[in-house]
């Protein structure tokens, strides 16, 4: 039983190893470099949005991740 559970926590690490090495940079979209935070809008995200960018989409975006509304709002 033991040994069942030091595989499968060798099988983890190494998937978690495998995933951190390849998904640093999720959301990011090719442009942004090595910035930490992204910049908003749909043009600096990795995956383009799949409906139309709206004025509330766009001041969510720039308002993460605090947790204020936009001004407008």
């Amino acid at each position: 039983m033991l040994l069942k559970l030091a595989a499968l926590g060798a099988i983890g690490y190494a998937g978690y190893k495998y995933y951190e090495k390849n998904h640093s940079k999720a959301a990011f979209a090719d442009n942004q470099g090595d910035a930490s935070v992204r910049d908003a809008g749909p043009t600096t995200m990795r995956d383009k949005p799949t409906r139309e960018w709206t004025q509330a989409d766009e001041e969510s975006d720039e308002s993460f991740p605090a947790s204020d509304p936009p001004a407008n709002y």
